[in-house]
């Protein structure tokens, strides 16, 4: 394994990483993995967690919105006179 030291590191960035660190419940050494991995794309892609919150649509449920919704796509010809 690599070492490696990172000289001149911002007030503000160090501040930021101990913020993380306490976040993820993590070593500082993993939190800085962690977030390399992340930036640099080895990880994955980072998730904000919004599609577990807002879940999907099933094809019945997305064909449903659709129908119901298509009225609003209509333009009212009388309102653009």
């Amino acid at each position: 394994m690599k070492a490696l030291t990172i000289r001149n590191l911002p007030p503000s960035l160090a501040e930021a990483l101990e913020r993380e660190k306490r976040r993820r419940g993590k070593s500082l050494n993993q939190t800085v993995i962690d977030l390399l991995g992340q930036g640099l794309g080895e990880q994955g892609v980072r998730s904000n967690g919004l599609g577990r919150l807002a879940g999907g649509w099933s094809e019945d449920e997305f064909r449903d919105f659709e129908r119901t919704t298509a009225q609003f796509e209509a333009v009212d010809e009388e309102l653009w006179r």
